[in-house]
């Protein structure tokens, strides 16, 4: 009996830990679901990260939150030392920047042609400092209000562009902010005529704009504009458009738009004179025309304090080969 007693107790035990065993899994198996995180969320957040690391990998890390980005987007920049490197940022294809750039190109020419016909040139290619005439005297507007509604068309739609597609541009928040200030700038001149010659003086910075998508747009391989390996009409345009870009750069931007506060003030100051108060609309040109100034001289010493670095460090041919 006890025998058999002692194998009756001993024979289910196989049996009893492959019930536990089942009952173990079977517990494992009814655990509750993973969280959110190893869910459906999961993947869309991993999609936000990558692209939010392409993003980030765009541009050298000591420019990418800097002030100096417009630096970085239109010029090769050493990522260690700072400095200008040859020619211009390789650009892969993106459609949304591309249809943007692309209708800058195309819209811009008729605010640039329109802004033309506005001057006498005869008289403009003839100033100087013993010339009884001055800027002002060059300004006809026999075209003004077509120019106006073309100039305020074009910053309304290319504004709602960067509001709905915000990645067609690489410093959105600055162009947004940039087209709001242009917008009320020119409202200006609709309303106080003496100053319609300063809307067509400051609209010709749209010219170096051109110039400056253009660099882009006909030079995605990067080539340095002196490369003299070239195909001759690839080399000829890529030599053009930074020559063009260049002069314009510098004679609008660094010298035309500082002046031009000088008449500003005088202007606030007749019309002062002639409300007899100091509140008058011409008031709101002068800080908005200074920060413009502000801009085009810190993007200005952003791109000669790169140069001066290549200099200091004995690599002038290699930026000279790359203006």
């Amino acid at each position: 009996m006890d025998v058999v007693s002692t194998q009756r107790r001993m024979a289910p035990r196989p049996r009893r830990t492959e019930e536990h065993t089942e009952h173990d899994s079977s517990i494992d198996n009814s655990s509750p679901p993973p969280s959110s995180k190893d869910g459906p969320f999961r993947k869309i957040r991993q999609l936000h990260r990558s692209r939010a690391a392409a993003r980030s990998s765009s541009a050298p890390a000591r420019l990418r939150h800097g002030r100096g980005l417009k630096i970085a987007d239109h010029y090769r920049v050493d990522p260690v030392g700072g400095e200008l490197l040859p020619g211009v940022p390789v650009h892969n294809d993106d459609w949304a920047r591309d249809t943007h750039d692309f209708f800058n190109l195309i819209v811009l020419v008729p605010v640039v042609v329109l802004n033309a016909i506005n001057w006498n040139w005869d008289m403009i290619f003839h100033l100087s400092s013993t010339s009884k005439h001055t800027l002002i005297d060059a300004w006809t507007g026999e075209h003004f209000h077509l120019f106006w509604d073309i100039t305020l068309l074009y910053f309304i739609v290319d504004l709602i562009w960067v509001l709905l597609v915000p990645h067609c541009v690489k410093s959105p928040s600055t162009i947004i902010q940039h087209h709001i200030a242009t917008i009320c700038y020119i409202f200006v001149p609709f309303v106080f005529k003496e100053s319609q010659w300063v809307m067509g003086a400051c609209m010709s910075v749209e010219v170096n704009t051109w110039f400056l998508i253009a660099r882009r747009v006909f030079n995605k391989q990067g080539f340095p504009p002196w490369q003299i390996e070239l195909p001759p009409f690839i080399s000829l345009r890529i030599k053009l458009i930074s020559i063009f870009f260049y002069v314009t750069w510098f004679g609008i931007r660094v010298f035309l738009y500082p002046y031009l506060f000088f008449p500003i003030f005088g202007l606030w100051q007749w019309l002062s004179e002639e409300s007899g108060t100091v509140y008058n609309v011409m008031l709101v040109c002068m800080p908005l025309h200074t920060v413009f100034c502000i801009l085009n001289l810190k993007w200005t010493w952003d791109l000669l304090s790169s140069k001066v670095k290549s200099w200091r460090k004995g690599e002038k041919g290699k930026v000279d080969k790359g203006l």
